[in-house]
């Protein structure tokens, strides 16, 4: 390849990665990226296994009382995810949602974070479709979220993504048990064909497992009642 050519190709390259850095936001990436930084940080606390000594350390630092630590924890968590959630909103009144184009990615994926684990998800989640749609945010994301809604909503969710948690009375032991499920699915039996087209790399069983849960399908019956032993 002529030199003169060579050295064309290189700095046209390197313009067009300058000009690509300049449409990103950079300010808001790094505030979406501490969004997201503390969305996480209480959350992978919670799942921890710490010794005694490891949470009375835990607990100087952050000015706890004594009592349940990750109850403490959990508390901040919601505190966090209250913050969290309205400086998003403002964002969005702002800018849209902050997709891929503004603030690259994987930052793009940060203010989907952080309303997924708000109480404002029937609200943005056009928004999230639209983003989705538009191939700002990855759709697998926006399905995770539309399964959530239907959730919380009790209605059937369709990809599988979401897993719930209650007690409930063991049939064969009769002792008081926390009880995670895959919360039930519509067409359950086409469920995997729906996830491949979605994105989803993993089946609902081998999702499940990820999640440390048996999947078993269960009705909306059975859910709504709370007979999922």
């Amino acid at each position: 390849m002529n030199r003169k050519v060579f050295f064309f190709i290189i700095l046209t390259l390197c313009f067009i990665q300058v000009k690509a850095q300049r449409k990103i936001n950079l300010p808001l990436r790094h505030q979406l990226d501490s969004l997201y930084a503390l969305d996480q940080h209480y959350r992978a606390m919670m799942s921890e296994k710490f010794t005694n000594k490891q949470i009375d350390s835990i607990k100087k630092a952050l000015n706890l009382k004594d009592g349940d630590f990750f109850s403490q924890i959990n508390k901040i968590s919601d505190n966090t995810d209250s913050s969290n959630t309205k400086r998003v909103q403002a964002i969005i009144a702002q800018y849209g949602y902050p997709g891929k184009s503004l603030v690259g990615e994987p930052t793009n994926e940060a203010a989907f974070f952080v309303l997924q684990h708000s109480t404002v998800i029937d609200k943005y989640l056009p928004i999230v479709e639209k983003a989705a749609n538009e191939k700002e945010l990855p759709f697998y994301l926006y399905a995770m979220m539309k399964d959530r809604s239907l959730m919380y909503n009790n209605k059937e969710q369709i990809l599988g993504t979401q897993v719930k948690g209650m007690r409930l009375t063991n049939k064969q032991t009769g002792k008081l048990e926390f009880k995670m499920y895959v919360w039930p699915i519509q067409d359950a039996a086409n469920v995997n064909e729906r996830r491949k087209a979605a994105g989803f790399p993993q089946t609902v069983e081998e999702n499940a497992k990820r999640l440390g849960v048996s999947y078993k399908p269960y009705t909306l019956e059975q859910a709504l009642k709370g007979d999922v032993n």
